[in-house]
């Protein structure tokens, strides 16, 4: 060890036992840590591999993309801050316990965990330790006798039980990789369905309208030509002033009537178009994968508690 690593723990107040076991705790959250990074880098890789896939996307794709990647790497990190805590907790009671042994009361003192100086000094001893990665590694991987003090076999034990909670953490991702990918596929399934039917429902929005506006513009026509009738009509006499009268209001009337059976047909012609087939297998559609994604979300959340 250097003399900045004894300088920085002595100021600690550890000895030479001390500084091992704070050595190997910062391994240990070390590994941990290196664990997580590669859990995250691997988030994104997921999104790159399974939705990056186009040349363009939308807002919408995009603002779901990273929504999803934000869910994921968001309870990565939860985990891994809710796995630390619980570490440092067991180690508290590992202190104290052995401490009680000896009759003595342990006491902390919170607020000297935020103290910038010493956190200063811890990182810059974690990062004199292992500046040389690959020496420390060989270091490691040379046979030696355990120390009397770390209790037969605790680290290796550890070190199984690190390994066998990686493992069960790359079958969790594969899982969840899996089920998330499901989702996506179901939910372009979606989005392609809603695109298809608002087509067929703006193609014949169109051709509706353009029927109507000629009926419209037809009567319109009609009426004109009955008001230019009746303007030179009125010079002639008062009887046939009235008669054109007559069949101006008749033809407003035809005209009201003929708006009003429009409107009536527009409305019959909406009621059988959502009685075609097309539009209830496309409600089936919407529908069966509104359902579907539901019940993915439910899996999802069930395997992020799990893990």
């Amino acid at each position: 060890m250097s003399s900045v690593f004894a300088v920085t723990m002595a100021e600690f107040g550890f000895n030479k036992g001390h500084q091992n076991e704070a050595i190997n705790y910062m391994r240990f959250a070390r590994s941990k840590r290196a664990i997580r990074l590669k859990t995250i880098d691997s988030c994104f890789e997921d999104l790159k591999d399974s939705r990056l896939v186009d040349e363009t996307f939308t807002v919408d794709e995009v603002r779901d993309m990273l929504d999803g990647l934000q869910l994921v790497v968001r309870g990565e990190v939860e985990t891994e801050l809710i796995n630390t805590a619980h570490t440092n907790v067991l180690l508290l009671r590992q202190l104290f316990s052995q401490a009680e042994k000896f009759y003595l009361h342990l006491q902390t003192d919170i607020s000297e965990l935020e103290n910038r100086e010493l956190l200063e000094q811890v990182a810059e001893f974690e990062k004199t330790e292992f500046k040389n990665l690959n020496k420390t590694n060989q270091e490691i991987s040379k046979p030696k006798l355990a120390p009397l003090n770390e209790g037969g076999g605790v680290s290796e034990l550890l070190n199984k039980e690190i390994s066998r909670l990686q493992e069960e953490n790359d079958k969790l991702k594969g899982r969840l990789r899996t089920l998330e990918t499901q989702a996506m596929g179901v939910l372009d399934e979606k989005t392609k369905a809603e695109r298809a039917l608002k087509d067929l429902q703006k193609v014949q929005g169109e051709q509706q309208m353009a029927t109507r506006s000629q009926e419209i513009t037809s009567l319109e026509d009609t009426v004109a030509a009955l008001q230019e009738d009746y303007q030179k009509s009125l010079s002639v006499n008062a009887a046939s002033q009235r008669d054109l009268q007559d069949n101006l209001v008749s033809a407003k009337h035809d005209l009201l009537r003929v708006q009003e059976q429009l409107a009536l047909a527009e409305k019959e012609l909406d009621r059988k178009f959502q009685q075609t087939s097309a539009y209830r297998n496309m409600k089936e559609i919407l529908t069966k994968k509104n359902e579907q994604i539901k019940d993915i979300r439910k899996r999802l959340s069930k395997y992020e508690s799990d893990e």
